[in-house]
């Protein structure tokens, strides 16, 4: 793992405190492209981040009923072999999210067994 030292403004410092623990995951969530249906399924993560979860409500998050049914929505076009390439791209930055979230439920149940 790379380590990196960033120059922030005072104010962006202190709206970042509270996702510091989760700043790689932000930042990862950012890369997946907020010009797409898969923002709102990322924007959801942040946000749900950014109160600071313990590990149980972690392992309890599940994504909003919307963003469930828009996955589930590209999942049978991909299936049913209809999706377009745009579609395509939607679908395969949902998964890059659910892999995250993933990840960080892993990390969550490690931390739930060491404590």
């Amino acid at each position: 793992m790379t380590s990196m030292t960033l120059a922030l403004s005072d104010d962006l410092a202190q709206r970042l405190r509270p996702l510091e623990s989760y700043l790689s995951t932000v930042l990862e969530l950012s890369l997946v492209g907020f010009q797409t249906a898969a923002a709102a399924t990322a924007t959801e993560v942040i946000r749900f981040l950014s109160g600071d979860p313990a590990p149980k409500d972690i392992l309890a998050y599940h994504a909003s009923e919307r963003a469930q049914e828009r996955t589930r929505r590209l999942l049978a076009l991909n299936q049913a072999g209809l999706l377009s390439e745009e579609e395509q791209r939607k679908l395969d930055e949902l998964e890059k999210i659910e892999h995250i979230v993933r990840l960080l439920k892993a990390r969550a149940a490690v931390a739930l067994k060491d404590a």
